[in-house]
């Protein structure tokens, strides 16, 4: 019988210290997800106001080129994951007019 509770106890140690190592890990993982997933929003936040700005009026001699390089820099944004594409749906709409 005293062999049966050592067996039992030790067993509840180890199951109490794998949970305790399993939360820990956890919630690490979980600060770790939040801080990226806060810095993502945060540049999303930041292209996102660099492109609802209102742009310049571009120069009458050279729109097209300019056109064409403000299309680049939108797709290289939607391409980065910064723009969804929806937002860059409306902001070559816009260029597009």
């Amino acid at each position: 019988m005293p062999g049966l509770i050592r067996g039992v106890a030790r067993t509840a140690v180890i199951a109490g210290t794998a949970t305790a190592v399993s939360g820990r890990v956890q919630r690490r993982q979980a600060e770790k997800y939040a801080d990226r997933d806060a810095q993502i929003y945060a540049d999303r936040e930041a292209a996102y106001q660099q492109t609802a700005a209102p742009a310049p009026a571009a120069p009458t001699g050279g729109g097209e080129s300019d056109m064409i390089g403000e299309l680049k820099q939108l797709a290289e944004l939607h391409d980065q994951g910064i723009l969804t594409d929806e937002e860059f749906a409306a902001q070559k709409a816009k260029l597009l007019g």
